[in-house]
C-alpha cells in the first residue's frame, strides 16, 4: 500500500486543479494515463490509479488546500462507519480514501433507476451517526449519495465542520416524499436536472414551496 501511495503521489504532481467562480466544477490541468478521473466537484477532482483501483485520491484546487486538513479531521472523527468512505492518508494537496462503487442518486434520476424509500432512511441514519461524532452533516445532495444495493454511501464530508443547516437534505426528502412518484422510473434529461440544480442554488427569497411549484411547471413527461 505504501509503495502504491508513493507512485500515485508522483503521478499527481503532474496534475493541478483550479476552481471556478459561481460554484462551478473545477478545471483539471495535466493528464496522466495511469490516473482515471472518477469525479469532479467544486473544490476538487477525484482520481483512481488504474493499477490500484481500491483507493480514491481527492486532489484539491490550489486555492482550496486548507480544506484538505479540514476534511481529514472529519474522517478522523467519523472513524469506521458503513455510511462513509474509509480514510487512509492526507497530503498537502489531496486525501486518500477508499474507492466506493455504486451509482449516485443524480445518475439514478438520469437513467430512470428506481430509488427506494430505504435510501432516505439510510441517509438519515448516516446523518445521525455523524452528529453523534460531534459533526454537522450538511451539503448532502444527489451527486454525493451513492446507492450500493440496499445501502448508501455518502462520499463528500467536506462541510461537516461548518455551522448551520443548509436545508438541502430536508428539501430533498420533501421532494422525494411529495413528488418522486411522478417521475419514478422515468429518465430525466440532464438539461432539466441542471436547470433545477442551478435554480435551487440561485434562489434567494423564494420559499421551498414556491421552488417546487416552479419545478412542476417544467413540463417534460
Amino acid at each position: 500500500m505504501e509503495k502504491e501511495f508513493e507512485i500515485v503521489d508522483k503521478l499527481l504532481s503532474h496534475i493541478t486543479i483550479s476552481s471556478n467562480p459561481n460554484n462551478q466544477p473545477v478545471s483539471i490541468h495535466g493528464n496522466v494515463k495511469e490516473l482515471k478521473c472518477i469525479g469532479i466537484g467544486t473544490d476538487a477532482a477525484v482520481f483512481q490509479y488504474i493499477h490500484g483501483p481500491a483507493y480514491a485520491y481527492k486532489l484539491f484546487a490550489d486555492d482550496k488546500l486548507e480544506k484538505v486538513q479540514m476534511e481529514a479531521k472529519v474522517y478522523e472523527k467519523l472513524g469506521t462507519s458503513p455510511y462513509f468512505s474509509t480514510f487512509y492518508e492526507a497530503k498537502d494537496r489531496y486525501l486518500v480514501v477508499s474507492y466506493e462503487s455504486g451509482i449516485t442518486l443524480y445518475n439514478c434520476l438520469q437513467q430512470g433507476i428506481h430509488i427506494p424509500s430505504q435510501v432516505i432512511q439510510e441517509v438519515d441514519k448516516a446523518r445521525a451517526y455523524a452528529r453523534k461524532k460531534g459533526l454537522n452533516p450538511r451539503d448532502i445532495h444527489l451527486k454525493n449519495i451513492l446507492l450500493q444495493g440496499d445501502n448508501v454511501k455518502i462520499i463528500d464530508v467536506s462541510e461537516y465542520l461548518l455551522p448551520g443547516d443548509d436545508g438541502r437534505w430536508e428539501h430533498l426528502k420533501r421532494g422525494y416524499e411529495e413528488y418522486y412518484r411522478l417521475i419514478d422510473g422515468k429518465s430525466i434529461p440532464t438539461w432539466l436536472l441542471e436547470t433545477v440544480r442551478k435554480s435551487y442554488n440561485n434562489r434567494q427569497t423564494t420559499s421551498i414551496e414556491e421552488f417546487f411549484k416552479d419545478v412542476l411547471k417544467l413540463k417534460w413527461f
